[in-house]
């Protein structure tokens, strides 16, 4: 059998295909869950203030996480990349104590986990 030749034949046309294409799709980074773990040393007011200002959630978001991690034990606040989560994860515990409760020793428990 002979070879067929682009400059032999006008009609045969030889396209490669892009690198992306051969690669296939781009692989998504894994991700993971950031915890928030309950205790009896933060107020719900602490809890819901803490939230709206480290993830920028609302009210009534922070207010059912709050009412979430109190009644479960834990709650999950994000899904997003390793990187991102472990932001997330030392924001909260660089936080600070409840200036409320006077036992308080310091920032809420939390820790990632990776999701799957």
């Amino acid at each position: 059998m002979k070879a067929a030749s682009a400059t032999a034949d006008p009609e045969v046309t030889i396209v490669e295909k892009p690198r992306a294409d051969r690669r296939g799709k781009p692989q998504r980074q894994p991700r993971y869950d950031v915890v928030l773990w309950d205790d009896d040393d933060h107020t719900y007011d602490y809890v819901i203030a803490m939230l709206k200002e480290l993830f920028g959630f609302p009210l009534e978001k922070s207010y059912q996480l709050a009412c979430d991690v109190d009644a479960n034990g834990k709650v999950v606040c994000l899904t997003t990349t390793r990187e991102h989560a472990e932001l997330k994860r030392d924001q909260i515990h660089a936080y600070g104590k409840d200036q409320r409760i006077a036992k308080c020793q310091g920032s809420m428990s939390s820790s990632i986990q990776a999701v799957g």
